[in-house]
């Protein structure tokens, strides 16, 4: 029988290993994996659309990024550390990778949101809230349909900043929750 996430299994024989899971409980725990992050995400999306942004006072787009960023890498260390405790590390290190994106997007879109309030001629157009994320969205899949473009130099800065952060996320993100992952399964006898 399969425990509460973050629970040890009891030992299957003298080994120390754990009882292999049916295929039902792999599926429960791939459900849970999803579920958690994915109720983050709509809390994230409600707060983007309920928090009244356009009225917020005058921070600066470098400093908003530079606090948020260190939020990410915040979450993510805390994720991390989430992982190398936990049972079931791949299924944690799926609700880390979407946890972070998530907020990481709603980062940038906030920003992108609010320069467009503060500095109507950031973009080429005034961007509403979907804008701005899809805007975002287009950024970080690096698909840039060219339909709404940064024009300012602050604002081609923040996307330019975007692009980088987007690198980096996925290319040291991935390959770190994938080691923590591999670390903790060797941990615990499960190769």
């Amino acid at each position: 029988m399969v425990e509460a996430a973050g629970s040890p299994s009891p030992p299957d024989d003298a080994s120390g290993r754990p009882e292999p899971l049916s295929r039902r409980d792999r599926r429960r725990i791939v459900f849970y994996a999803l579920a958690r992050p994915s109720l983050t995400t709509v809390g994230l999306l409600v707060v983007y659309f309920v928090v009244p942004l356009d009225h917020v006072g005058d921070l600066s787009a470098a400093v908003a990024i530079a606090a948020g960023l260190l939020v990410v890498v915040a979450l993510g260390w805390w994720q991390l550390h989430r992982i190398m405790a936990s049972e079931y590390p791949g299924a944690q290190a799926i609700e880390a990778l979407t946890t972070v994106v998530a907020f990481y997007l709603m980062l940038f879109a906030t920003v992108y949101f609010r320069m467009s309030v503060v500095s109507a001629g950031s973009f080429d157009e005034p961007l509403t809230r979907i804008d701005a994320l899809y805007f975002c969205l287009t950024v970080f899949a690096t698909v840039g349909f060219g339909d709404i473009a940064a024009v300012s130099q602050p604002a081609r800065v923040v996307v330019s900043v975007q692009m980088i952060a987007n690198l980096i996320l996925i290319a040291a993100g991935i390959r770190v929750l994938s080691a923590a992952v591999q670390w903790r399964r060797r941990q615990r006898g499960i190769g």
